[in-house]
Protein backbone atom coordinates (compact mmCIF):
# COMPACT_ATOMS: atom_id res chain seq x y z
CA UNK A 1 0.00 0.00 0.00
CA UNK A 2 1.11 3.68 -0.69
CA UNK A 3 1.41 6.13 1.88
CA UNK A 4 -1.91 8.00 0.89
CA UNK A 5 -3.62 4.36 0.88
CA UNK A 6 -2.74 3.87 4.05
CA UNK A 7 -3.39 7.30 5.17
CA UNK A 8 -7.23 6.65 3.78
CA UNK A 9 -6.94 3.38 6.16
CA UNK A 10 -5.72 5.11 9.31
CA UNK A 11 -8.94 7.86 8.87
CA UNK A 12 -11.45 5.10 7.91
CA UNK A 13 -10.00 2.81 11.32
CA UNK A 14 -9.65 6.40 13.06
CA UNK A 15 -13.45 7.20 12.47
CA UNK A 16 -14.38 3.54 13.93
CA UNK A 17 -12.68 3.70 16.91
CA UNK A 18 -12.87 7.75 17.80
CA UNK A 19 -16.62 7.06 17.23
CA UNK A 20 -17.08 3.93 19.89
CA UNK A 21 -14.63 5.50 22.26
CA UNK A 22 -14.11 9.11 21.94
CA UNK A 23 -11.41 11.31 21.54
CA UNK A 24 -9.86 10.91 25.10
CA UNK A 25 -10.85 6.96 25.22
CA UNK A 26 -9.37 5.95 21.91
CA UNK A 27 -5.45 4.97 21.96
CA UNK A 28 -3.63 5.43 18.44
CA UNK A 29 -2.51 1.70 19.54
CA UNK A 30 -5.63 0.69 18.78
CA UNK A 31 -6.06 2.78 15.60
CA UNK A 32 -2.57 1.37 14.32
CA UNK A 33 -3.57 -2.25 15.08
CA UNK A 34 -7.04 -2.19 13.49
CA UNK A 35 -4.98 -0.64 10.19
CA UNK A 36 -2.17 -3.46 10.54
CA UNK A 37 0.64 -1.15 11.22
CA UNK A 38 3.00 0.43 14.40
CA UNK A 39 2.43 2.98 16.22
CA UNK A 40 5.87 4.86 14.99
CA UNK A 41 4.52 4.39 11.41
CA UNK A 42 1.13 5.92 12.03
CA UNK A 43 2.98 8.80 13.30
CA UNK A 44 4.36 9.19 10.27
CA UNK A 45 1.50 10.14 8.59
CA UNK A 46 0.33 12.01 10.89
CA UNK A 47 1.87 14.33 13.44
CA UNK A 48 -0.16 13.54 16.63
CA UNK A 49 -2.96 12.16 17.95
CA UNK A 50 -5.00 15.48 17.41
CA UNK A 51 -4.55 15.31 13.75
CA UNK A 52 -5.76 11.95 13.17
CA UNK A 53 -8.77 12.78 15.27
CA UNK A 54 -9.39 16.43 13.25
CA UNK A 55 -8.79 14.12 10.00
CA UNK A 56 -11.55 11.80 10.92
CA UNK A 57 -13.79 14.33 12.04
CA UNK A 58 -13.24 16.54 9.00
CA UNK A 59 -13.90 13.42 6.47
CA UNK A 60 -17.27 12.58 9.04
CA UNK A 61 -18.49 15.74 7.80
CA UNK A 62 -17.68 15.42 4.23
CA UNK A 63 -18.93 12.76 3.83
CA UNK A 64 -22.18 13.66 5.74
CA UNK A 65 -22.55 16.58 3.09
CA UNK A 66 -21.99 14.36 0.03
CA UNK A 67 -24.88 12.42 1.76
CA UNK A 68 -27.22 15.49 1.44
CA UNK A 69 -25.98 16.94 -1.95
CA UNK A 70 -26.11 13.79 -3.88
CA UNK A 71 -30.34 13.08 -1.97
CA UNK A 72 -30.92 16.74 -3.51
CA UNK A 73 -29.40 16.89 -6.97
CA UNK A 74 -31.62 17.57 -9.45
CA UNK A 75 -34.61 18.33 -7.01
CA UNK A 76 -35.30 22.23 -5.36
CA UNK A 77 -37.29 23.54 -2.38
CA UNK A 78 -39.66 21.18 -0.60
CA UNK A 79 -38.49 17.89 -2.90
CA UNK A 80 -34.93 18.38 -1.87
CA UNK A 81 -35.85 19.19 1.90
CA UNK A 82 -37.26 15.68 1.93
CA UNK A 83 -34.82 14.14 -0.24
CA UNK A 84 -32.22 15.23 2.14
CA UNK A 85 -33.97 14.40 5.53
CA UNK A 86 -34.68 11.04 4.35
CA UNK A 87 -30.71 10.09 3.39
CA UNK A 88 -29.91 11.89 6.69
CA UNK A 89 -32.22 9.15 8.28
CA UNK A 90 -30.61 6.85 6.29
CA UNK A 91 -27.09 7.22 6.73
CA UNK A 92 -27.07 6.96 10.37
CA UNK A 93 -29.60 4.39 10.78
CA UNK A 94 -27.28 2.59 8.28
CA UNK A 95 -23.99 3.55 9.40
CA UNK A 96 -24.67 4.48 13.53
CA UNK A 97 -20.78 5.02 13.58
CA UNK A 98 -21.19 8.01 11.80
CA UNK A 99 -23.69 9.35 14.07
CA UNK A 100 -21.74 8.59 17.25
CA UNK A 101 -18.69 10.16 15.26
CA UNK A 102 -20.05 13.31 15.06
CA UNK A 103 -21.15 13.30 18.27
CA UNK A 104 -17.62 12.63 19.84
CA UNK A 105 -16.84 14.79 17.37
CA UNK A 106 -18.43 17.86 19.05
CA UNK A 107 -17.60 16.53 22.90
CA UNK A 108 -13.94 16.91 21.62
CA UNK A 109 -14.30 20.32 19.96
CA UNK A 110 -16.41 21.34 23.58
CA UNK A 111 -13.99 19.87 25.79
CA UNK A 112 -11.23 21.66 24.29
CA UNK A 113 -13.08 25.05 24.28
CA UNK A 114 -13.64 24.68 27.54
CA UNK A 115 -9.92 23.77 28.50
CA UNK A 116 -9.36 27.51 26.29
CA UNK A 117 -7.84 25.39 23.12
CA UNK A 118 -10.37 27.21 20.79
CA UNK A 119 -7.68 26.26 18.06
CA UNK A 120 -8.00 22.51 18.28
CA UNK A 121 -12.26 23.08 16.89
CA UNK A 122 -11.01 25.24 13.84
CA UNK A 123 -11.12 22.75 11.05
CA UNK A 124 -13.96 21.42 12.64
CA UNK A 125 -16.04 24.05 12.35
CA UNK A 126 -14.93 25.15 8.80
CA UNK A 127 -16.36 21.57 7.88
CA UNK A 128 -19.01 22.15 9.46
CA UNK A 129 -19.58 25.57 8.03
CA UNK A 130 -18.93 23.99 4.08
CA UNK A 131 -22.02 21.21 5.27
CA UNK A 132 -24.22 24.30 5.79
CA UNK A 133 -23.48 25.79 2.82
CA UNK A 134 -24.35 23.18 0.46
CA UNK A 135 -27.21 22.19 2.53
CA UNK A 136 -28.04 26.33 2.36
CA UNK A 137 -27.58 25.89 -1.51
CA UNK A 138 -29.11 22.49 -1.90
CA UNK A 139 -32.49 23.29 -0.20
CA UNK A 140 -32.34 27.36 -2.32
CA UNK A 141 -33.73 28.07 1.26
CA UNK A 142 -33.10 31.14 3.38
CA UNK A 143 -30.47 31.10 6.78
CA UNK A 144 -33.66 30.75 8.23
CA UNK A 145 -35.09 27.28 6.61
CA UNK A 146 -31.58 26.10 6.61
CA UNK A 147 -30.94 26.20 10.21
CA UNK A 148 -33.88 24.94 10.84
CA UNK A 149 -33.27 21.93 8.90
CA UNK A 150 -29.67 21.69 10.28
CA UNK A 151 -31.11 21.95 13.92
CA UNK A 152 -33.60 18.87 13.06
CA UNK A 153 -30.17 17.35 12.22
CA UNK A 154 -29.22 17.92 15.46
CA UNK A 155 -32.57 16.66 17.27
CA UNK A 156 -32.52 13.42 15.13
CA UNK A 157 -29.12 12.85 16.38
CA UNK A 158 -30.03 13.45 20.10
CA UNK A 159 -32.99 10.98 19.45
CA UNK A 160 -30.47 7.89 18.26
CA UNK A 161 -28.17 8.91 20.55
CA UNK A 162 -31.01 8.49 23.26
CA UNK A 163 -32.11 5.19 21.69
CA UNK A 164 -35.60 6.20 20.52
CA UNK A 165 -36.32 4.05 17.60
CA UNK A 166 -37.86 5.89 14.27
CA UNK A 167 -40.38 4.52 14.85
CA UNK A 168 -40.93 5.81 17.82
CA UNK A 169 -43.99 8.39 18.79
CA UNK A 170 -41.31 11.26 19.32
CA UNK A 171 -39.69 10.81 16.40
CA UNK A 172 -43.27 10.83 14.01
CA UNK A 173 -44.40 13.88 16.03
CA UNK A 174 -40.73 15.62 15.21
CA UNK A 175 -41.00 14.32 11.61
CA UNK A 176 -44.51 15.72 10.90
CA UNK A 177 -43.47 18.95 12.58
CA UNK A 178 -40.56 19.00 10.62
CA UNK A 179 -42.06 19.42 6.92
CA UNK A 180 -41.63 22.63 5.24
CA UNK A 181 -45.01 24.35 5.38
CA UNK A 182 -46.61 25.41 1.92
Amino acid sequence: MSAEERRESVIRAAMVEFARGGYHGTSTEVIAKRVGVSQPYLFRLFPNKGAIFLAAAERCVEETSTVLLTAADGLQGEEAHQAMGQAYQSLIAEDPDKLLMQMQVYVAVASAAASGDREFGRAVRAAWMRLYDAAHLALGADADETTSFLAYGMLINTLVSLGFAPEHRVWTGFYESAQPKK
